[in-house]
């Protein structure tokens, strides 16, 4: 895959910017390529020196990726705050936005030695949803703003709520190549609620850089 494949990918799913040049300048992708270099050295059994790359992306990006996850084509994450564990398993065109988490649970509760989820081809995460355990969220699934998912997601389903459950979702909108947030924006799912949770996520995306600045102002007077 080339560099110039790649960010037509992203351009494709974000209409924010107006050149190549402008996608480089985004964390998400610059997360992405530090990752590549940190998962080389983890395979590599360089362990101190893939979490130092590691510590230094996100230092920089504000996105946290453990060198040890896998991730196929054509990865976006769209905004920082991200949180990627070290046995997650990501597909090809997987689009995730802010403040997302693909966290682990108890090993013992799922595949043996895998304690993140595993996202295939073409899936879509919203704003601030979490995704837990050794779980597949299938091709082309859409994960709500807010969501929570502890389960296995169908291949196709739109899942909404805590914990999130599957919601019928018109053809037209199943259709879509693309459906930014992943959650379909007509009345049946009220976009004025849509808009204030995104809205309650930027609320925590300010308050988290607000106590990083704190914390380093007291480094500093310390």
């Amino acid at each position: 895959m080339s560099l110039l494949t790649y960010l037509d990918s992203v351009k494709s799913r974000d209409p924010a910017p107006r050149s190549r040049l402008e996608i480089l300048t985004y964390p998400g992708v610059w997360a992405l390529g530090l990752h590549k270099v940190a998962h080389a050295l983890f395979g590599a059994r360089l362990y101190l020196l893939a979490r130092i790359v590691n510590h230094l992306s996100r230092f920089l990006t504000a996105i946290d990726i453990h060198p040890g996850a896998r991730i196929g084509r054509n990865f976006f994450i769209d905004h920082g705050f991200v949180v990627i564990g070290e046995t997650a398993l990501i597909g090809d065109n997987v689009t995730i936005y802010q403040c997302v988490t693909l966290g682990g649970t108890d090993p013992a509760n799922g595949i043996a030695g895998k304690r993140h989820p595993t996202l295939e081809d073409g899936v879509i995460v919203g704003s601030g949803a979490q995704v837990l355990g050794p779980i597949t969220v299938g091709r082309r699934a859409r994960v709500g703003a807010n969501a929570v998912v502890t389960r296995d997601v169908p291949e196709g389903a739109t899942m909404v709520g805590i914990p999130a459950k599957p919601v019928p979702v018109d053809a037209g909108d199943y259709q879509k190549p693309f459906m930014p947030y992943g959650t379909p924006c007509s009345q049946k799912y009220d976009p004025e609620t849509q808009k204030l949770e995104l809205l309650r996520c930027e609320i925590e995306v300010l308050r988290a850089r607000l106590d990083a600045l704190t914390d380093e102002q007291q480094k500093a007077a310390g």
